[in-house]
């Protein structure tokens, strides 16, 4: 099984265990799947959830080199220097990175939902919006990158893994697709009653 979840901020990213924070849990009710990776408590976005441990390591595993894309607002103007210095690789603390997929956005795109609670707000302090992608998944690599190249990171998203997007999921919810992506492309979640012998694809908001 393969579950899609579009992680809201401030939600752990296990099933149990919260000490009183919210956890996956409490948005999927679904057992025996856990995530293929993971996300911080403060960022929000795409999560991959299974019961497979063969497309766990496929997924979380850095040797694979599987690519996950970001949609980062920063503090700052981003300009061709920085992102150029995000495209070539970086030093960070444990190591060298690999070289990033990194643009400049003109903002934020129209479908992205308003986080809760806001990012603050500093009038005399512009910020920009990077769409960056990683083949690593290092802990908290992406705000380690931006920071490293004066573009503090304030809003973090996960938009993709590998084969998988969030297309249209909201904060909460999550779509249960094809235990065979590469054979069949996920089906868009749908509302409507299913034919007889046929299960629609499941989309529930926690």
């Amino acid at each position: 099984m393969i579950v899609l979840f579009n992680k809201p901020y401030g939600v752990l990213c296990q099933f149990s265990g919260g000490g009183g924070r919210p956890t996956l849990a409490a948005h999927v009710p679904i057992p025996g799947i856990y995530p293929a990776g993971r996300l911080d408590l403060d960022s929000e976005g795409l999560l991959v959830l299974t019961d497979d441990g063969g497309l766990v390591h496929r997924l979380a595993d850095p040797r694979q080199r599987k690519w996950k894309t970001y949609l980062v607002q920063v503090e700052g103007e981003a300009d061709g220097a920085a992102l150029a210095r995000l495209r070539s690789g970086l030093v960070l603390r444990d190591g060298p990175t690999l070289p990033a997929r990194a643009r400049h956005l003109p903002g934020a795109p129209e479908w992205l939902w308003p986080r809760d609670p806001p990012v603050r707000y500093r009038a005399r302090i512009p910020t920009s919006w990077l769409e960056i992608g990683l083949q690593e998944g290092r802990n908290r690599q992406v705000r380690r990158m931006t920071a490293a190249v004066g573009l503090p990171t304030l809003r973090l998203v996960r938009t993709r893994i590998g084969p998988f997007a969030l297309d249209g999921l909201m904060p909460g919810e999550y779509r249960v697709i094809d235990s065979q992506p590469r054979q069949r492309a996920p089906v868009a979640a749908r509302r409507s009653r299913p034919a007889a012998g046929r299960a629609w694809p499941e989309r529930r908001r926690g």
